[in-house]
């Protein structure tokens, strides 16, 4: 056992231990931390990374960040200040803890458990799932059905970030023994999957011949199905097939149909949405066949990264319409649960106030931007620790009514990863969007590019079939009647990372073109988008013209006859002034609240002659 820091690397088992508790990385990602580990305080390049790992698939250097995110994030590493793995710019990676070896601490190791075909779950495993419950529950309802032979299929969605890799290790690690149930996992790449056939298959069919079940498992593969057996188990086999591709589904099917007979086989593959069509196929296969089986396939995607031509799409409908599958959707997090992940992270019960609902109004329930943001206020010194030793306590330095979130560096560069992969023309479209608002239109993008509004719909309708963070949301209706199609973004994080991808010079012009935009649509009723106009123009610096704007809005007669609006608008024109320089600043403000006393005045004097209307015999004894 590799031992750094509080960390202990079990290359035997494959996970990862911290203080006495069990951490199960996917294959891959544990392959990638064990090559680091095995070679600390030197440079590994992405090329030699590559190599080692994938030394007969073509991969893009890129999937190497997600692998880092990742092993950051389970680490609890901090790339600006690395304890464990330091980024060297185009160049890779270098582990700087220091590293040591021990043997293996027993105490570490599951403790000896009575074999049941079917054991209970041990649901104490399951306390570190904050707010799914009700998924595990439904996970562990499915497993029970194994032992009436009824193989399960279940598809876990979630948007990327929602836990679908949390709750499968909690799901998979609540039985102590690997006597009880037999567990395989593959894990599918961006940039293999749809490369190399069967790719989440054979890693999980390796995973299974260098388990503690390798010798059951090599033997009825190679018995059944040579050709799926992995290339190192070969050489002690009986197996002659010329490699993982060239093997029969059928043949998979009934090998793993018999690895289920005598104890329940759960195979997990996570992120299917990146699947080649031969793994769909697979799991389509084992899904139709009515031989009984304790085989439970437990699949995990995103319907973020499912486009509308995907075949996962197709099987998914099918599989759903024959009632062979069951699907179980990870939604965001309410904000009490939000809270206790906060509780957990910062170990104080009391956190400081308006810590949840601002962390949950930013991540809107997103785990993994519930951390991300938290991790950014620490970074960022909005939340400070004062006190020493079990008297510190996390305290906000502002109030978070008052503070912007900002974007976190980590989730920035998976945006900026996602946005650099589309045309310049999509990127400059998608930057025109982030000026309206999360949900935007596709008039006031055409207006602030200059550009026709049909072209601009024909353009994003493309988009929202292609790019997995942006999809249709309906109609916005103009007051010529025309009807205009409605976009939305994934996540407002998206919206902030394109937004200030611009200049501030290119923000300007287009913000100032939406306005007058709306002035010709609402003309003659510009009141009833006057904040929306105040908005552009004080984006563009324009603060003058934006007063004017609400201003203006304040003194349209139907506007007065409602007070409280036309103060709104007031108070607003006040707050915007402060930007306007000295002298002019005076002024401009003189005025506003002359306009707003003039309005309290008014309020003054309305009762009184409402009261009068309203009582003709006194009005009558006034006359005589």
């Amino acid at each position: 056992m590799k031992h750094f820091e509080s960390f202990g690397l079990d290359v035997q088992n494959e996970c990862l231990w911290r203080n006495g508790v069990q951490i199960t990385l996917p294959p891959r990602t544990f392959a990638v931390l064990r090559y680091l580990v095995e070679n600390p305080g030197r440079l590994i390049s992405h090329d030699e990374l590559l190599d080692k790992l994938w030394p007969d698939t073509y991969v893009q250097p890129q999937v190497l960040r997600t692998y880092m995110l990742e092993l950051r994030k389970v680490l609890g590493d901090d790339a600006r200040q690395p304890r464990f793995i330091r980024s060297q710019p185009k160049r890779g990676y270098v582990f700087v803890a220091s590293v040591h070896e021990h043997e293996r601490n027993h105490n570490h190791a599951p403790q000896p458990h009575t074999h049941q075909q079917l054991e209970t779950p041990n649901h104490a495993t399951s306390s570190v799932l904050i707010g799914r419950d009700k998924e595990l529950h439904a996970c562990n309802a499915h497993f029970s059905r194994l032992a009436e032979g009824t193989r399960q299929v279940v598809l876990l969605s979630g948007d990327p970030g929602m836990g679908k890799t949390t709750l499968v290790d909690a799901f998979s690690n609540q039985w102590p023994s690997p006597s009880s149930v037999v567990v395989a996992r593959g894990q599918c790449v961006e940039g293999i999957g749809a490369r190399e056939q069967y790719y989440p298959i054979v890693e999980a069919l390796a995973q299974l011949c260098a388990s503690a079940h390798s010798e059951r498992a090599c033997a009825e593969l190679a018995r059944i199905a040579p050709e799926w057996l992995p290339t190192y188990a070969r050489s002690t086999s009986n197996g002659n097939g010329n490699g993982h591709h060239t093997g029969s589904i059928g043949d998979l099917c009934s090998a793993l149909e018999e690895l289920s007979a005598e104890l329940p086989l759960i195979l997990i593959l996570e992120d299917i949405h990146w699947a080649d069509s031969s793994t769909l196929e697979a799991i389509s296969a084992l899904a139709r066949r009515r031989v009984p089986a304790q085989l439970m396939i437990l699949a995990t995607f995103s319907p973020h990264h499912m486009l509308q031509d995907h075949p996962l799409r197709s099987l998914r409908q099918d599989l759903r319409m024959r009632h062979l599958c069951e699907e179980i959707t990870l939604h965001p997090l309410r904000r009490e649960h939000v809270s206790t992940l906060l509780q957990m992270r910062l170990e104080q019960d009391d956190l400081p106030q308006g810590l949840d609902a601002f962390v949950h109004e930013h991540s809107e329930g997103n785990p993994l931007f519930v951390f991300a943001i938290l991790e950014h206020l620490i970074a960022e010194r909005f939340l400070i620790r004062k006190g020493v030793d079990g008297l510190a306590r996390w305290e906000q330095r502002t109030p978070f009514q008052q503070m912007e979130a900002g974007i976190p560096d980590e989730l920035a560069q998976r945006i900026e990863l996602e946005i650099s992969r589309l045309s310049q023309p999509e990127q400059r479209l998608l930057e025109a969007a982030s000026l309206i608002n999360v949900a935007f239109p596709a008039w006031a993008v055409a207006a602030a590019l200059e550009e026709e509004i049909t072209e601009t719909e024909e353009a994003f309708d493309n988009l929202s079939r292609t790019v997995p963070f942006l999809h249709r949301a309906g109609h916005d209706e103009l007051p010529d009647g025309a009807r205009s199609a409605f976009y939305a973004f994934a996540h407002r994080l998206y919206r902030d990372v394109l937004y200030q991808r611009q200049s501030a010079a290119t923000r300007a012009r287009r913000h100032t073109r939406v306005a007058n935009r709306l002035a010709q649509l609402f003309a003659g009723r510009e009141f009833s988008v006057a904040h929306e106009m105040a908005m552009h123009l004080e984006a563009a610096g324009n603060w003058q013209r934006a007063i004017e704007v609400l201003r203006e809005a304040a003194s349209v007669p139907a506007v007065r006859i409602s007070r409280p609006l036309a103060e709104e608008f007031l108070h607003r024109a006040v707050r915007i002034a402060a930007n306007l320089p000295g002298s002019e600043r005076a002024t401009t403000e003189l005025e506003l609240h002359a306009l707003l006393q003039g309005l309290s005045l008014q309020a003054l004097s309305a009762p009184s002659s409402a009261a009068k209307e309203k009582n003709p015999k006194r009005k009558q004894l006034q006359k005589t």
